[in-house]
């Protein structure tokens, strides 16, 4: 069995990993921690857990995380890298759902996140989790950096048409929708109901943190510089994303084989038929990106939708791939579920 403890169990990624990893047949769940709330059972706080978990929360320094095989960070960015390093020494792997070891340029990061990174040398060393193009490097990891949820949606969408070069990467615009849960489950007064209910707008317009992300990954995939317009909007939805993705094709090319050929053999990439739109209540619940790709008139313009679930392939879900693929467990342990709808 793989011994397994949480770094913050109280948030709605916490609470999924929780949802996934109490079904895996291989998984023993040693310590979820919250030093606020300390000694109170977890199924107390998540009642959609009673039944199927009995531990309370623990403080991280009685939780015996250095007794884990591995430990998933579902905490706020800044928290993971000043734990990381000791419970490395210690031979226990990391699965980090925050972004402390996701951008390589150390400046960048510090430039977005506002704050001066703890252990830079380990951001090197991190592997960035998306499966779809890290698996062989994940699976000898010790330091998984988890993708965040529009950066998995954004760069799943444009990745078939960057490794063909197929478009012009100039000029590259992901239009994408998160739902209130993105946001985490602080108090805060943008995601209140009545201020988030019956509306929609975009944020963050003049710099997402997301983006220097997404780049990193499109520059990756297309081996040079790009140009990359990100806009994020909040919907009306507890959870989902849909990415809407620009670009201007430059070769001449079966756009709709190029994904299917892509994605073949990937279990959590569902490319649709062509002329297809995929909704994000089709993935509720599930690790699955749904992508159709279309180009309208025929022109030269392709125009590719991505949906997931923010919560699921692109946080937790996501996370338990990972650690499927670090121990050498079929990909799909706790995580073939189908999507629920309505």
């Amino acid at each position: 069995m793989i011994k397994v403890g949480i770094v913050g169990g109280t948030g709605y990624t916490g609470v999924e990993l929780l949802r996934l990893l109490t079904r895996h047949p291989q998984v023993e769940l040693k310590a979820i921690t919250s030093r606020k709330e300390a000694g109170m059972p977890v199924a107390d706080m998540f009642p959609n857990l009673r039944g199927w978990l009995k531990l309370a929360f623990s403080t991280p320094e009685e939780a015996g995380l250095e007794n884990c095989d591995v430990v998933f960070f579902a905490t706020p960015n800044g928290v993971a890298m000043q734990q990381t390093r000791a419970l490395l020494d210690a031979g226990v792997k990391v699965i980090d759902l925050a972004a402390d070891f996701r951008i390589k340029d150390i400046a960048v990061w510090e430039q977005w996140y506002k704050m001066e990174h703890a252990c830079p040398d380990l951001v090197a060393e991190a592997v960035y989790g998306l499966p779809e193009i890290n698996r062989a490097s994940i699976r000898g990891a010790r330091l998984i950096a988890n993708p965040g949820c529009y950066p998995t949606a954004v760069q799943l969408g444009f990745l078939p048409l960057l490794e063909a070069g197929a478009v012009d990467t100039s000029f590259l615009v992901a239009d994408a929708k998160s739902g209130v849960s993105g946001g985490g489950r602080k108090p805060e007064t943008h995601i209140l109901f009545a201020e988030a209910a019956d509306n929609f707008k975009a944020y963050a317009v003049g710099g997402h943190r997301h983006w220097p992300e997404i780049k990193q990954g499109l520059e990756i995939f297309a081996g040079k510089p790009v140009g990359f317009t990100f806009v994020p909007h909040l919907t009306p939805l507890i959870r989902g994303i849909h990415a809407t993705l620009y670009a201007k094709v430059s070769a001449d090319i079966d756009l709709q084989s190029l994904f299917e050929q892509r994605y073949a053999d990937e279990a959590f990439v569902d490319v649709m038929p062509a002329g297809a739109h995929p909704e994000t209540r089709s993935v509720r619940g599930a690790n699955i990106c749904r992508i159709a790709v279309h180009r309208p008139q025929g022109g030269d313009t392709v125009v590719v939708l991505s949906v997931i679930d923010n919560l699921v392939k692109g946080a937790a879900g996501q996370a338990v791939q990972n650690m499927n693929i670090l121990f050498d467990l079929p990909e799909d342990t706790a995580l073939a579920d189908v999507g629920m709808l309505p």
